[in-house]
């Protein structure tokens, strides 16, 4: 018989949380890789939120002007 698996201490369970946060698992040439996640800002990606959320004069003060909305 298999012994039982023995249950996680609190700093471990915390760890893998924080491991989890900030890392995710893709796979490269069929083998598991862990890559760090994107940063989010209100669940958004950054470029998507400020894209939303800042004004011309920002976007262009920032060299931002990739995000700048085009005006026909």
């Amino acid at each position: 018989m298999k012994k039982p698996k023995r249950k996680l201490t609190a700093a471990a369970r915390k760890a893998r949380r924080e491991r989890k946060r900030k890392y995710m698992i893709i796979f490269v040439n069929g083998k598991q890789k862990r890559v760090p996640r994107e940063p989010l800002i209100d669940g958004l990606p950054v470029d998507e939120f400020i894209a939303r959320n800042a004004d011309p004069i920002w976007l262009h003060e920032n060299g931002l002007w990739h995000l700048m909305p085009d005006e026909t």
